[in-house]
């Protein structure tokens, strides 16, 4: 269990609002300052007149690490003790960390109401002529560090109990670190996490005042653009509004370059950010896009499709379709940040969730079989993933299992030269039937029938048990993944899977799933075995 984290400046309410949120969230409270009164044996401006700040900081260091390397707490740091980024550092690794924010104003009224020992006297570093100068030239002198925080709490104008339920809110989020060769950027998963990327994209390096193009479609831009913006401009960010067609079909080089334009309308350079808020194909066009706008501008991810989420947004491939394939244009763009909200999934028609059920279900045959089981019990219930019966924790439990597979696969493999290409299950059908059927059939329900496909292909090799793929089948079917092929002739089909980039030399290349948890790689497929299947799922003709 994370550690819960609030800091900020003096006079934000650190210790109060901690207190709140640990009886909520029924955990130990520690309150830092405290904890270094108890082991010094004096109090925190006794330590400062006769140790000096140094000695403080380093004992303040020293709690940090020692506190964020155990679970379950609810932590009130100093005001100083996160400046120090290997504290921070090592307090986010432990935890969610809040920092607790108001004016310099605020803060001053707030410490000169303050007694029993909490007001200005008892506060070493104001101990100046001029307290209000101090208090503005140390919030300015820890501005950076503050920002470097993923979440922001303004507390201005709030009660303690208001300010604790937003917290508690916060304690909820998972972070998932993605390690890459350049370096590595969290995946934040939580309910109610979109009104909060601004401080997220700050602490994940988006520079202060910088220029944000927020690429979305005509769906998605008037639910979600409005918050957003709020959201970054709250941030000391300046964002501006791109558009993009919505669908398939416009996943083309054509609107990257319209992309283009929109960018150098809105003033962005190599020090801005792309933010792209929608589904997969809005993902990869704006991907691809700030990956070679002035060759390369940072990317933040903010998908509002389940597919998206648990797909696209990780892992780095961005692309456009070309009229001979799909994703034969594109390039590795490892996101600043991805965010993940599940409650923007309750906009999101069923046939669009049940597209990112698929992905889901694909990763817990792949790597998750707990989730897989549990896709298995709940089978028909889409409110699950979005939260919609109150249970937004849960929702984002089971995206974030889904995550964790693609993750851990892409961490070992970011170029796709291994064991990345087993993410590839149901694409060796699924992409041919998706081109044979221009795209209105969804991805996620022509990569439904190629697993079945691959299966069935896994069984006839006699790989895995006859058992396993109806099991498979039979989950797919009850989330209303279609699993059959109704429409398409055999040679059809034949010629759609040869125009797949995944081909290798003469064969297919096949990913075989073998049990729920257990998948390889195949090229050793034959073109009888292929027929046969394809046959079966109803494809028209002769093999």
């Amino acid at each position: 269990m994370n550690n819960v984290v609030v800091t900020g400046f003096m006079g934000t309410g650190k210790t109060a609002v901690g207190e709140a949120v640990a009886e909520l969230l029924r955990r130990p409270f520690v309150d830092m300052d405290l904890e270094i009164e108890k082991r010094a044996q004096k109090p925190i401006p006794r330590i400062f007149a006769e140790d000096g700040e140094e000695a403080f900081r380093a004992l303040e260091s020293d709690l940090c690490h020692e506190l964020s390397s155990q679970e379950g707490l609810v932590i009130a740091t100093g005001g100083g003790a996160l400046v120090n980024p290997d504290n921070r550092q090592a307090m986010i690794a432990g935890g969610n960390v809040v920092c607790l924010d108001c004016g310099p104003d605020e803060i001053l009224r707030r410490l000169t109401a303050e007694g029993d020992g909490d007001g200005i006297a008892e506060r070493p570093l104001l101990q100046v002529d001029d307290p209000a100068a101090e208090i503005e030239r140390l919030l300015a002198a820890r501005g950076e560090a503050y920002s470097a925080i993923p979440w922001q709490v303004d507390t201005t104008g709030l009660s303690v109990e208001e300010v604790a339920a937003r917290v508690e809110r916060i304690a909820s989020f998972l972070t998932l670190p993605v390690r890459h060769p350049g370096g590595q950027y969290l995946v934040h998963v939580g309910h109610g996490a979109l009104e909060l990327v601004g401080g997220a994209g700050r602490a994940a390096g988006v520079p202060e005042g910088g220029r944000v193009a927020i690429v979305s479609n005509p769906v998605v831009a008037p639910l979600y653009v409005e918050r957003v913006e709020k959201s970054l401009a709250a941030a000391a960010l300046q964002p501006f509004a791109c558009s993009m067609p919505d669908g398939e079909e416009h996943k083309t080089l054509a609107t990257v370059a319209g992309l283009y334009e929109q960018f150098l309308a809105g003033d962005l350079d190599r020090s801005g950010t792309v933010l792209s808020l929608g589904g997969g194909v809005t993902g990869d066009v704006a991907g691809f896009a700030a990956a070679s706008f002035m060759r390369g501008v940072r990317l933040v991810q903010v998908p509002t499709t389940l597919l998206a989420m648990v797909d696209a947004s990780v892992g780095g491939k961005t692309g456009v379709d070309l009229p001979q394939g799909k994703n034969l244009a594109g390039a590795f763009k490892q996101p600043a940040l991805v965010l993940v909200d599940p409650a923007v999934l309750q906009t999101l028609p069923a046939d669009e969730i049940r597209c990112g059920l698929a992905e889901m279900i694909k990763h817990g045959v792949i790597g998750a079989p707990d989730l897989f089981a549990e896709l298995e019990r709940g089978a028909g219930d889409l409110a699950m993933l979005s939260g919609a019966h109150g249970d937004g924790v849960q929702a984002a439990a089971r995206i974030a299992s889904a995550l964790r597979v693609k993750i851990d696969i892409v961490e070992e493999d970011p170029f796709e030269q291994g064991r990345r290409a087993v993410l590839n299950l149901g694409h060796t059908v699924g992409h041919g039937l998706e081109r044979l059927s221009d795209f209105s059939l969804r991805h996620g329900e022509a990569v439904s029938i190629g697993m079945v496909a691959a299966a069935l292909v896994a069984v006839e090799m006699g790989r895995a048990e006859p058992s396993f793929g109806d099991r498979l089948r039979t989950v797919l079917a009850a989330w209303g993944l279609p699993v059959e092929i109704l429409s398409y002739r055999m040679d059809q089909i034949w010629e759609a899977m040869a125009h797949d980039k995944k081909r290798q030399g003469r064969g297919l290349r096949w990913v075989l799933p073998r049990a729920v948890g257990e998948v390889e790689i195949a090229e050793d497929v034959l073109p009888d075995t292929v027929g046969s299947v394809l046959q079966h799922l109803g494809a028209k003709g002769e093999r």
